[in-house]
C-alpha cells in the first residue's frame, strides 16, 4: 500500500510509530526551578552524536520534562531495563506537576554529580545532561507542531556494575527496554554482531 500522510492512511491504527521501531526510551528526570522533581518516559529519543556524546528527546507539548529542562539547563537520561517495565510505565501517568513521578513509581532518587536533577537509583545506568537548545518544531509550512525538541550533551554517566561485563555495557545483561508500535514493548536478551564492511567489499 502507499498512502500520502493528508489523505491518511485508511488502518484502524495509525503505523508511523511501529514502522520507526524498536526506538530506545528516554526516561528523563528533571528538577524544575521551584525544587519539583519529575520523571517521564519519551519513546522520541535518541543519541544524535558520540564525541561529544549528545541526545535528543522530543516532547509533544510542553511538558513538565521540556519546560523544566529549558528553565534549568539540565536533565537526565535514565536507561529503562525490563525490570523497571511497570516502573516506567506508572511514570507515563499524566499527574499534576506538584506530584512526582518517583514517588509514584515508588522509585529511589539518587544524587547526581553534575547536574541538580535526581536520577534513578534502580536504572541499569543514566546519562547527566547538559540543554544545548530546546527547539519549537515546525512543519514544511512553518507553522508550530506543538512538539518541542530538547537537545544536551552528556556531562556524566552513571553505569550500574551488573551491566558491565569483558570491559562491555553488556545490553543483554541490562536487559534494555524499548518501545515499538501502539502498546508493544521490547526487551534486549539476545544479540549478535555484524561488523561494517571495508570499501572495496571482495566476496569471502
Amino acid at each position: 500500500m502507499f498512502y500520502r500522510v493528508e489523505d491518511g492512511h485508511g488502518l484502524p491504527h495509525d503505523p508511523f510509530k511501529a514502522m520507526v521501531s524498536p526506538r530506545p526510551i528516554g526516561w528523563i528526570s528533571t528538577r524544575d526551578l521551584s525544587g519539583r522533581d519529575n520523571l517521564a518516559p519519551y519513546s522520541f529519543f535518541m543519541a544524535i552524536s558520540a564525541k561529544p556524546p549528545i541526545v535528543a528527546f522530543s516532547s509533544v507539548g510542553m511538558k513538565d520534562a521540556a519546560r523544566a529542562a529549558k528553565e534549568s539547563g539540565e536533565f537526565v537520561v535514565n536507561i529503562a531495563s525490563h525490570d523497571l517495565a511497570e516502573a516506567v510505565n506508572l511514570s507515563s501517568a499524566a499527574a499534576p506537576s506538584d506530584v512526582s513521578e518517583f514517588d509514584i513509581a515508588g522509585l529511589t532518587r539518587a544524587k547526581c554529580e553534575v547536574v541538580s536533577a535526581p536520577r534513578v537509583a534502580e536504572a541499569v545506568a543514566a546519562l547527566e545532561c547538559k540543554v544545548l537548545e530546546v527547539r519549537d518544531v515546525t512543519d514544511l509550512d512553518g507553522k508550530a507542531t506543538d512538539n518541542h525538541l530538547v537537545t544536551g550533551q552528556v556531562v556524566g554517566v552513571h553505569i550500574a556494575e551488573r551491566a558491565i561485563h569483558d570491559g562491555r555495557f553488556d545490553v543483554t545483561r541490562a536487559r534494555l527496554l524499548a518501545r515499538l508500535g501502539y502498546m508493544d514493548y521490547l526487551s534486549t536478551d539476545k544479540v549478535f554482531e555484524m561488523h561494517r564492511p571495508k570499501w572495496p567489499i571482495t566476496d569471502g
